[in-house]
Formats: structure tokens, C-alpha cells, sequence
């Protein structure tokens, strides 16, 4: 809703510019409450859907999944420079495809964001491989370097975690391409032949470090605040609670990558409960995450044991490789080896780094790409530099299932290479089919959920009852269930009972079927729970103000039209309420006879009104105001004002109808 329905940036009468100074929700990027979410490019295009077809969403979603479409043939063709051509490539295309992980970030129309960031993460590493390739002959590398550059620059105005292709630019250069291991680094810093190697990874982290500069002073240098239940462990007192909890949702993550048995549209608040001791059990998961990935790093940047440099050639298991230089074991070379043979250095003038660049990579090598493309771009919502507005976000493991699908195709190709029988192989090869057809399978489940609101919050009921609740009651009163939604609301605050967004919720149901007192009740706990809570004032003394308590209504309204709109998650929506106070208070006065207080009050309301608000009412009001004191030119102007902004709206009519017959 408020990236699309009510974001003013995709008006047409908003200037597009104003997309590049606000935030992802239309929200002003410097302004206290503001997410920081900068995404303008992904909002560029939202606006272009509704500049095509407005408010219908077949077209929205027909880009997420072309989206989607181009990203998987981009994985794809990245993964024949690591797997070559053959059933390799195609398995991790497939396991890309059809994860289930993916389906928030395809289905749902905000996750385009991780989608497009994807897109030119993809260009901008396939622009560096190129630069990569072509680095020693031809001075047209230094276009690829220039092209992986700016679509870096791009994946991150699509999302803030795009910066990080970089990053995995330069490991496949000194990993991949290179094939360097960790002991080979400092030395080779002396070699005169690697200066290029190193004048490229420098170029690539003064471009990121200039990307994150810009990136932070333009949101005014400071980092976004959210309330504690979209992420109650950075708002925990405890250190050690806030230490286990951030170490055991990368865990959580992985598995959801592992096996996406349940899946949720929010995992906030209580999704995942908070580890307040060591004696908790899923530490031991944590232990067995972090130990089994230091031992995958350990055994990739090491290689193999068995490796040993003779006379400046590779050996493995005393047996000099065929290519003397690629490090798979001998079985595995045969199966992999790319069918090219080298007699010397310079044979048929094809120089040393020409052949590197034709052999496939070891599994080592692959095992740490892999790696980097799982964790590095995951980093950013660890809170490990910042605090998230998020527990876990299955839209944000879009970008790192890519090293996911990476590790298992080649964990897989490993044991296949391994398994010396038939039978074994086959059994191999047939495991990793289930498992793409069984992603599909759920795939297709999953985007059953996501059809319609109804059901998509009803499938989340398990993972966060109180927001699933919550959401649903929204859906299930838009739908004149007026009993099922109150039910639904009720349920919600059983399981979280200082929702104020849900006690407000059932304060209006019950106010829009007269039963005042009990709304006013819920009204109070709403504004109890967070005193900010504008739209609580308001109905607060519209009740009050109908049953004849104008003194307390007052008050009420003036202690609304007081409230400010810092550090709040929707100042828009704020502003609204406040205009609506304002106004109503207005009202009040003019039913008091106190006309030039009424005035007074309506002109401050014009003043704090938002661009979406609907003034007509407002204007009606004040020529009322002036007409009652007699000031007819002035009534007449806001009489016209009132129908300008909405030509049908007829209290204005009947009101410049009387003025007309006055005059």
C-alpha cells in the first residue's frame, strides 16, 4: 500500500525528480522517520507501470516474473564460466529457477527491489569476468571495468545491498581467475606481472567506497530507527541476548535456503523468539552453522592436502595434472578437464593467460565464490553495522541464494565425481532432480498463498499469529465480515496485546457499528500503547464531540494537532490525521458560534495538510465561516476553491448555491 497505492512519487503530477530525495515508501530520505530505504530506480520503474496501467496489477507482476526470467538466463550463463557446458550449468539454473525462496520477492510486487538489484548485480559481475578475460589484450577491458562499475552503482539504486557485487568481483579475480590461495596474496603483491590484478581491485574499492559515501551523506548521515517489533532484539537491554540471537538468525536463514518448508510474509516480533540464554537449544545450531562453515572456507582457501609444487608445476597425489596447473584430484579432472591440451607456454601463440582463461575452475575455487556470493551480500541485514527494520525477510536471500545454488551444484557435481559405481551416480543425479522437482512443487504451493491477501495472511498465521491476525481482520472487514474481523482482531491482541495498530483497528470497527463506548475504550489502550497514534485522537473526539462532551472533544483535538511527525514510520498518514483533527475542531468552534477561532484553526489545517489530502471539505468549511460573518468574496473563493479541487462534491453546491441566490 504505501510503496504503490499511496506513494505521491507515482503520480504524474509529481515530479520525477522527487524520486531520487525520498525514500522506497515516498517518504523524504532526510526526514527523522524515514526507513532510508533508497531505491529510486525501483520506484522509477512502479511509476512507469503506472504511467502504463495504473492501479492494475497483471502489469505489475508481468515485470516481476520478466524480471525474474532475465536474472535466472543471467545466473545461468554465469554459471557455464564456473561449470562449463553440460548438466552442471543446467542444474544450477534449475535450482535458481525454481527455489521457493524466491517466490516474496517475484510474487510480491515491493520485491521487485531485490529482483532488479539482482539484474545488474549479475551485469556488473559478467562485465568484470569480460574485463577479467580481456585484461592483458585489448584496451577495451577498461570498458568492461567501466561497465561493471556503473551497473554496480545501478544494483544498488535498485537496492542498498547491490554495492556488494564488488566485492565478490574481487574474489572471483584473486580466487577464480587467478586461482591464488590465501599464502599466495602477500607474495604476489611483489610480482611486477600481477599489478593489473591489484590496480583493478583497487579501482573496485575506491568505486565502493565512493558509492557508500554518497549513499550515506544522501540520506543525511544517519541510520534509520524502527519500533522494537520489527526487530525486538536490537531493542533488547541484554548484550548476551542481543549477541545469540544475531549469531542464530543466520542459521534460520540458511535453513529457510535449505529446506523452505515454512514460509511467511513477515517474520517480525515474536516469529522468532529471542535466545536469552547459552542453555537455549538452537545455540547448538548456531555452533554447528559457524562450524561447518569455517571448515568449507578452511578446506577452500587451503586446497587440497595432497597438493604440492614441484619444479613450479602442480601435483597431485604424485602425479603431475595434465594442464599442470588446475587442482581437482586426477578422477575428478578426468571427468571435468576441458579438451585442450598445451605443450609448452607459447604453443600455437596462445600465451599463458589465454590458456588460464579456458580452464574451468577448481572445486575449491568454486567453493569460495560460492561462498562469498552466500554470505557478502546476506551481511548488510545481520545487523552487524546497523541495525534492520527486520527479523528475517525472505526477499532479502534473493541476491545470496545464488551462491546457495552454487555450493549445492557443486557439492553435488563433487559426489558424483567421487562415487566410483554406477548405481551411485545415478543415485546422485536422481537426488538432485527430486530436489528441483520438489523446490517446484513448492514454488507452485507458495504462489497459491500469495493469490489474494486472504490467503496469504492466512498462511502466516503459524509463523506470527499476531500480525497474520491483525492483517486479516483488515482483509475480512474490507469484506463486510463483521464479526469474522473482530474475531480475527481479538485473536491478534491475545498473542501481542500493545498492538496499537490492532487496538485502533477494532476501536474503528466497533465505532462504525455504534457501539461507541467500547471503541472509545480501545481508543485509549491504542494511544496508551503509542501516544503518537494521531488517528486515535481523531475518532477519539469525533465520538466525544457526537455525544455532547465538546470540552473534552477540544482538548482531544488540540492535543492531536500538537503531536509532531518525527521518527514516525508514516509521516504522511500523520499529517492526514492532524489535518482532519485541525478540521474537525474548526467545526466545533463554528457549531460554538466562535467563527473567527474556526478560521483561525482551518487555515492552520491548510497550512499542515499533506499533498494527499482531500482539501474540498475543508474549503467548504471556511466559506461557510466567512458567509456567517459576512465576508461574502471570501466565501465565494473558497465555495470555487472546494469544487476546483473536487467538482462533484456536493455540500459545496448547495452552500455557492446559496451564496449566489444571496448575492
Amino acid at each position: 500500500s504505501r510503496a504503490i497505492k499511496t506513494n505521491q512519487d507515482l503520480l504524474p503530477e509529481t515530479p520525477w525528480t522527487h524520486i531520487f530525495y525520498n525514500d522506497f515508501w515516498g517518504t523524504l530520505l532526510t526526514h527523522s522517520g524515514s526507513h532510508k530505504s533508497y531505491r529510486p530506480l525501483c520506484t522509477l520503474s512502479f511509476r512507469i507501470n503506472h504511467a502504463v496501467g495504473g492501479m492494475d496489477p497483471w502489469g505489475y507482476h508481468l515485470v516481476n516474473v520478466l524480471l525474474h526470467a532475465a536474472v535466472t538466463g543471467l545466473f545461468t550463463n554465469f554459471s557455464r564460466i564456473l561449470f562449463g557446458d553440460g548438466y552442471w550449468t543446467l542444474i544450477a539454473g534449475l535450482l535458481f529457477a525454481s527455489h521457493p525462496i524466491h517466490t516474496e520477492a517475484v510474487a510480491g510486487i515491493v520485491g521487485r527491489a531485490d529482483i532488479g538489484a539482482c539484474l545488474f548485480f549479475l551485469l556488473s559481475l559478467m562485465c568484470y569476468v569480460k574485463h577479467c578475460s580481456t585484461r592483458y589484450s585489448s584496451w577495451s577491458t577498461w570498458g568492461w571495468i567501466l561497465g561493471a562499475g556503473m551497473c554496480a552503482g545501478c544494483s544498488m539504486l535498485w537496492k542498498e545491498q547491490g554495492v556488494t557485487v564488488l566485492a565478490i568481483s574481487a574474489v572471483y579475480d584473486i580466487f577464480v581467475f587467478h586461482r591464488l590461495k590465501i599464502r599466495q596474496i602477500i607474495p604476489s603483491l611483489y610480482k611486477r606481472k600481477n599489478l593489473t590484478l591489484f590496480f583493478s581491485i583497487g579501482l573496485l574499492t575506491s568505486w565502493g567506497t565512493a558509492l557508500l559515501g554518497v549513499r550515506l551523506y544522501w540520506m543525511g548521515n544517519k541510520p534509520p530507527s524502527f519500533s522494537n517489533s520489527d526487530n525486538p532484539a536490537a531493542d533488547s537491554d541484554s548484550f548476551l541476548t542481543r549477541t545469540l540471537t544475531f549469531f542464530y538468525l543466520p542459521t534460520k536463514n540458511l535453513w529457510l535456503l535449505l529446506c523452505p518448508d515454512t514460509l511467511s510474509f513477515d517474520w517480525s516480533m515474536d516469529a522468532v523468539p529471542l535466545l536469552k540464554a547459552v542453555s537455549d537449544w538452537r545455540n547448538l545450531h548456531t555452533v554447528a552453522f559457524y562450524a561447518g562453515l569455517l571448515f568449507l572456507a578452511y578446506f577452500s582457501l587451503k586446497g587440497s592436502i595432497n597438493e604440492r609444487e614441484c619444479n613450479g608445476k602442480t601435483v597431485l597425489n604424485g602425479k603431475q595434472n595434465a594442464n599442470g596447473h588446475n587442482c581437482h584430484s586426477e578422477m575428478e579432472y578426468k571427468t571435468l578437464e576441458v579438451k585442450s591440451s598445451f605443450a609448452s607456454k607459447d604453443e600455437n601463440g596462445i600465451k599463458q593467460h589465454e590458456m588460464q582463461k579456458l580452464k574451468l575452475p577448481s572445486t575449491e575455487n568454486i567453493v569460495i565464490l560460492s561462498l562469498s556470493l552466500l554470505i557478502v551480500p546476506f551481511v548488510p541485514a545481520t545487523n552487524l553495522f546497523f541495525y534492520v527494520g527486520f527479523v528475517i525477510a525472505e526477499r532479502v536471500l534473493y541476491v545470496p541464494s545464488m551462491g546457495f545454488c552454487l555450493l549445492v551444484t557443486v557439492g553435488v557435481r563433487a559426489l558424483y565425481v567421487k562415487a566410483q559405481k554406477r548405481f551411485l551416480k545415478n543415485l546422485v543425479f536422481c537426488s538432485t532432480a527430486a530436489l528441483i522437482v520438489f523446490y517446484g512443487l513448492k514454488t507452485v504451493v507458495r504462489n497459491g498463498d500469495w493469490q489474494n491477501e486472504e490467503m496469504l495472511y492466512r498462511s502466516g498465521i503459524k509463523v506470527n499469529p499476531a500480525k497474520a491476525w491483525g492483517n486479516l481482520g483488515n482483509v475480512l472487514k474490507s469484506q463486510s465480515k463483521i464479526s469474522e474481523a473482530e474475531s480475527a482482531y481479538r485473536n491478534a491482541l491475545y498473542y501481542r496485546s500493545n498492538m496499537a495498530d490492532m487496538l485502533y483497528n477494532l476501536g474503528l470497527l466497533l465505532q462504525e457499528n455504534s457501539r461507541f463506548s467500547e471503541a472509545l475504550h480501545y481508543y485509549k489502550l491504542a494511544i496508551g500503547s503509542r501516544p503518537t497514534l494521531a488517528s486515535a485522537y481523531l475518532n477519539t473526539g469525533i465520538i466525544l464531540m457526537n455525544q455532547g462532551k465538546t470540552e473534552e472533544a477540544r482538548r482531544t483535538f488540540l492535543k492531536c494537532s500538537e503531536i509532531p511527525d518525527e521518527n514516525l514510520k508514516d509521516p504522511h498518514a500523520h499529517k492526514s490525521s492532524v489535518t482532519s483533527c485541525l478540521y474537525n475542531l474548526g467545526k466545533l468552534f463554528h457549531e460554538q458560534g466562535h467563527y473567527e477561532d474556526a478560521l483561525m484553526v482551518y487555515k492552520e489545517a491548510i497550512q499542515k495538510m499533506p499533498r494527499q489530502f482531500a482539501p474540498q471539505s475543508l474549503y467548504n468549511m471556511m466559506g461557510e465561516a466567512y458567509m456567517r460573518m459576512s465576508r461574502l468574496p471570501e466565501a465565494e473563493r473558497w465555495y470555487v476553491e472546494s469544487l476546483r479541487s473536487k467538482n462533484d462534491h456536493i455540500p459545496a453546491h448547495l452552500t455557492y448555491g446559496k451564496l449566489l441566490a444571496l448575492t
